[in-house]
């Protein structure tokens, strides 16, 4: 009972981990991605209308589409620069509230009076020393226009436009080293790109359907742009993290495997040792059918009783996890403080129904073994 016990809690326990680390990362992702992106099929970037975005919004469903002009750009503030990824946003990004619980310093704002504004990772923030609150100092922003065009004027081989850092953000360590976002009229001038556009983010309304939306998108839209929900956007990372429950599932089954044939063994050993009990039973009245399924109860019974041990000790854990955060993260610059947790009861049923078929199965051949003892010869 014990050694089902805890292999069950363990199972419980580590599965609900990765459930709650699945789940910290859709918050993050969907935090700073939106939860449908529209991009174009061939090409880095399209050609926008206002037909096009009438008809993006008439969806049923869509409550916000965001305009975005996504590229490399080295950006220098003061004597320090680096390469980051600049993504020219339209104004009503700030509508979506995707940043509104990341912004650790200043106000989170892409305008003000006409004036653009400039919202820098915190990693972004550390590379270049950039003091928000100092107003004196500007943010350069560089872009490679042409590098086929000979001119003796480096000037003319880059565009260059300054703004000013307004907040910082904090999210994931790969987006707080390498974005800047910047109002899209700050970024179509920069980049030069006119009507074009990188990429459109709907943001749908609380109650609708993502993927009923989605499909809407995908019959209005055609053949000619890609419509990806916020999972099929990191499709490779989920698909790997499943894997992972999967395969530890398969691994942590294996010790309650193992604890399992402590009762194959012992109800082996309790049929030999009750071969005698078994023959005055059969002497009785009782049949062979009647002897397997008292020995067959009797391996059922230890696993239910050490399964809902298992069961009822992992959900507490589980639970004081979730509640007080028991076991920390070990690490300073963690998202996290402690290891997520978040208990799905899909998790339990599946572990239940695994001990009983796994303890059906190591109980049956000791129950048959004992049900032939039935001979009267052993009076």
């Amino acid at each position: 009972m014990a050694g089902v016990a805890f292999s069950t809690a363990a199972l419980i326990i580590v599965l609900s981990v990765f459930n709650g680390l699945e789940g910290l990362l859709r918050s993050l992702y969907t935090s700073f991605d939106p939860q449908i992106k529209i991009e174009s099929v061939e090409g880095k970037s399209f050609i926008i209308s206002n037909e096009l975005i009438s008809k993006i919004k008439s969806i049923e469903g869509v409550e916000i589409v965001t305009e975005v002009i996504e590229d490399y750009a080295l950006v220098r503030y003061r004597n320090a620069d680096m390469v980051a990824i600049i993504r020219g946003v339209s104004d009503n990004f700030i509508d979506q509230h995707r940043l509104d619980d990341h912004i650790i310093y200043g106000e989170l704002k892409l305008k003000k009076d006409s004036i653009p504004f400039a919202i820098l990772g915190s990693g972004v923030r550390s590379t270049l020393s950039v003091a928000v609150e100092e107003e004196m100092y500007a943010l350069q922003v560089f872009y490679i226009k042409n590098t086929m065009k000979n001119s003796i004027n480096p000037s003319d081989l880059y565009a260059h436009k300054s703004i000013r850092p307004t907040a910082v953000f904090s999210i994931e360590k790969n987006y707080d080293e390498n974005y800047i976002f910047l109002p899209l009229s700050f970024a179509k001038d920069l980049l030069d790109y006119g009507d074009k556009r990188t990429s459109l983010e709907v943001k749908t309304l609380a109650n609708a359907d993502v993927i009923e939306v989605k499909k809407n998108l995908i019959d209005q839209l055609g053949d000619t742009f890609s419509v990806l929900t916020n999972e099929e956007q990191h499709k490779d990372l989920y698909r790997l993290l499943k894997f992972e429950k999967l395969f530890t599932f398969l691994a942590l089954s294996m010790l309650i495997i193992v604890g399992s044939i402590n009762i194959f063994f012992s109800l082996m050993m309790l049929a030999i040792d009750k071969k005698k009990d078994v023959t005055i039973l059969t002497a009785m009245g009782a049949n062979p059918g009647l002897i397997k399924k008292i020995f067959l109860s009797e391996g059922i019974l230890i696993s239910f009783i050490g399964a809902s041990i298992g069961l009822i000790l992992g959900g507490s854990i589980c639970f004081l996890q979730d509640q007080f955060g028991l076991v920390g993260m070990g690490m300073e610059n963690a998202i996290v403080s402690s290891y997520p947790v978040k208990m799905r009861w899909t998790d339990f049923v599946y572990t239940a129904a695994m001990i009983t078929i796994v303890t059906f199965i190591v109980s049956y051949y000791p129950a048959h073994k004992a049900s032939r003892f039935y001979s009267i010869e052993y009076l």
